[in-house]
């Protein structure tokens, strides 16, 4: 049965999680950014630095589940959808849509009109699927992510979608 018929089971993240979050963020990372974003970005995100992370953002992850496992995770923080993630053997399933949904309807419940996350131009696969999904290209812009030695500058494209319904 692939994982598109298997029951799909979305719900806040518990402490017992951390280490599959970890798992699936370092692994996607690693296919999304490695090559694409400046070194320095890199270097800040060892392996261990993702289950850092992963512990520090339970509060506010949503994870997927198939046949008992998580399968992918969706991290929101204010109007951002900071980051989705899915397990290389559940990507192109059900399980990105079901997350990036489960984002909007976070951000949306918090009270804000409208969505936006940040993708490396370079990471297409991701950037099709956010195109896919409803979500807006708004150009360029620098997004400062966390670095070793302060914020690290990093060109990225920022995608916006309007919950308002309007």
């Amino acid at each position: 049965m692939s994982s598109e018929t298997r029951p799909l089971e979305l719900r806040p993240a518990r402490p017992g999680d951390v280490e599959a979050v970890a798992d699936i963020w370092y692994h996607g990372w690693g296919d999304g950014h490695r090559g694409k974003v400046p070194d320095a970005l890199v270097e800040a995100r060892p392996r261990d630095s993702f289950g850092v992370r992963a512990a520090q953002r339970v509060t506010d992850t949503v994870v997927a589940v198939v046949d008992g496992r998580v399968a992918g995770f969706v991290m929101v923080a204010g109007d951002e959808v900071e980051q989705v993630y899915v397990g290389a053997a559940h990507r192109g399933t059900a399980v990105a849509p079901a997350l990036l949904s489960a984002a909007e309807d976070l951000v949306a419940t918090a009270g804000h009109r409208r969505a936006w996350l940040a993708v490396v131009p370079g990471n297409a696969r991701a950037r099709r699927f956010y195109a896919r999904q409803g979500w807006q290209d708004e150009g360029l812009f620098d997004h400062h992510a966390p670095g070793l030695d302060g914020p690290v500058r990093v060109p990225a494209h920022r995608y916006v979608k309007d919950l308002s319904g309007e």
